[in-house]
């Protein structure tokens, strides 16, 4: 992230041990963390913000594609002479379940058995 060398990170090292003194370095080192944790937070709540105004401008500029687009094919395929604009055409309901046996399909006779 802030690109530092093994030998930068060791000599930071150094100078928080003789500044901070070896008694008061790992208070300090978990203050500085708890810190860095918040920072993290904040950040990623800004950034799930971001990303939430980026998908919300997106989605609106595909709905306004969309509609455009929907009006170029409603011009070009005007609808049906005797239905008016929006009314489609109503399917009758079938009587049963789909491949269930009619009447027309039963046999009139029994099925044969091997019966002697």
């Amino acid at each position: 992230m802030f690109d530092l060398s093994f030998w930068e990170i060791g000599l930071i090292a150094l100078v928080a041990v003789v500044v901070i003194g070896p008694k008061e370095l790992p208070g300090a080192l978990a203050t500085a963390g708890k810190w860095m944790g918040k920072a993290r937070g904040i950040m990623a709540n800004f950034r799930s913000g971001l990303d939430a105004m980026v998908r919300e401008a997106e989605l609106q500029e595909m709905e306004k594609k969309w509609a455009s687009e929907n009006e170029r094919i409603m011009l070009e395929h005007p609808t049906v002479e005797g239905t008016p604009a929006g009314d489609e055409p109503k399917m009758e309901p079938l009587d049963g379940p789909p491949n269930s046996p009619t009447s027309d399909d039963t046999p009139d006779t029994p099925p044969a058995t091997d019966k002697p």
